[in-house]
């Protein structure tokens, strides 16, 4: 997918990227200074490689639902912010989410 097809199927002619926050904003701009090297961005924030890359991860989902016009997830936030928090690690917030979408999947599916 190209970038002008990205914003073609948006209602507005506004960029997804005007819908991030400032903070959400200055991390794009710290990765894009970093060619994108999450180890450099984590040096950058002072944080470990897991939380910049959970922080990432988040932006990306977050990006996703700005340019899909979807809305956040409740459990996917909550994982994303636990693990940004240090409360729980990235195995285990990837093991809780892969069976909350097999549930949703299973509900989904049930007549």
């Amino acid at each position: 997918m190209t970038s002008s097809s990205v914003l073609e199927n948006r209602p507005s002619a506004q960029h997804p990227l005007f819908s991030l926050t400032e903070d959400e904003l200055d991390l794009v701009l710290q990765l894009v200074i970093a060619s994108g090297s999450l180890k450099d961005l984590a040096g950058i924030y002072q944080v470990s490689y897991p939380t910049i890359r959970a922080k990432v991860d988040k932006l990306i989902v977050r990006v996703q639902q700005i340019v899909s016009g979807g809305t956040p997830d409740p459990m996917m936030q909550l994982l994303a912010d636990l693990v940004e928090r240090g409360e729980i690690t990235v195995t285990a917030a990837r093991a809780v989410r892969d069976i909350y979408r097999q549930q949703q999947a299973e509900k989904e599916n049930t007549p």
